[in-house]
């Protein structure tokens, strides 16, 4: 049985709430035994550390996501180091650009994604990014602030950007998207990237695989993920396994 790490998970979301524990116990029976949980803004910080200090095996992270743009406040920027030191943090996101929703302004969004990074930088942290239409520009401003690492979450990106990504250190996470039979682009990216610098994720409750479109998503069905993975680069469900699980460990501090 392999042994996974879900680097992207909301289980603290309401959708989990009846049936947590099964939850928790069908992803140990798929090989799914760790968890990171990233917040998405300051309203559900405390049930995310409320994960991490009630379930084995879950790890917290921290941030102010760029989709709950309206309820962020400064004064929640000013509390962030805090959490970050005294909660169990073992990542601030997530965090980044969406310039795929209308109504997000993306001033705002630029200005609550730099001070986070920075924030990120101070505390030696990993940061967990969402990129939607703005890879461009996320890129350009992981490169103009440096001494960053990550990963980007959802990776839907050209082979050039996250070859780019690879070279500034930062990893790409990979979930449902990359079993639908039509995802060329991340096909191509998964099928040539260095294995050193792959994610394995699910983003439950969202983004559910192919196969199982409308449902609810949850971390054991990280192993369809897995599979498509080992498929497209013709490799063994035990090599990949072991390879993002390392790499996971490695990027969260999680020996």
């Amino acid at each position: 049985m392999p042994d996974l790490i879900d680097t992207h998970a909301h289980l603290d979301d309401s959708s989990f709430a009846d049936d947590g524990d099964a939850m928790f116990q069908r992803a140990r029976d798929a090989g799914v035994r760790r968890w990171i949980v990233p917040a998405i803004d300051r309203g559900n910080w405390a049930a995310v550390e409320h994960l991490f200090r009630t379930r084995e095996g879950v790890y917290p992270a921290y941030g102010l996501h760029p989709l709950f743009l309206q309820g962020h406040r400064d004064e929640h920027l000013d509390e962030l180091p805090a959490w970050l030191d005294s909660k169990g943090a073992v990542a601030v996101g997530e965090i980044g650009l969406d310039f795929y929703v209308e109504g997000l302004d993306p001033q705002r969004q630029r200005e609550l994604f730099e001070k986070q990074l920075h924030i990120a930088k101070e505390h030696d942290l990993p940061v967990i990014v969402h990129a939607r239409r703005a890879f461009e520009e996320t890129i350009h401003t992981l490169r103009r602030i440096g001494g960053l690492r990550g990963v980007i979450h959802s990776f839907s990106g050209s082979e050039e950007q996250a070859r780019q990504l690879f070279g500034m250190g930062f990893h790409i996470g990979i979930g449902g998207p990359v079993t639908y039979d039509r995802a060329n682009r991340i096909h191509r990216v998964v099928s040539s990237m260095p294995l050193e610098w792959l994610l394995l994720e699910t983003d439950a409750p969202d983004q559910p695989c192919m196969h199982r479109r409308g449902e609810r998503n949850e971390p054991a069905f990280m192993i369809d993920v897995l599979d498509t993975v080992a498929s497209l680069r013709d490799a063994t469900v035990a090599d990949i396994a072991a390879a993002t699980t390392k790499n996971a460990e490695a990027l969260f501090g999680l020996n």
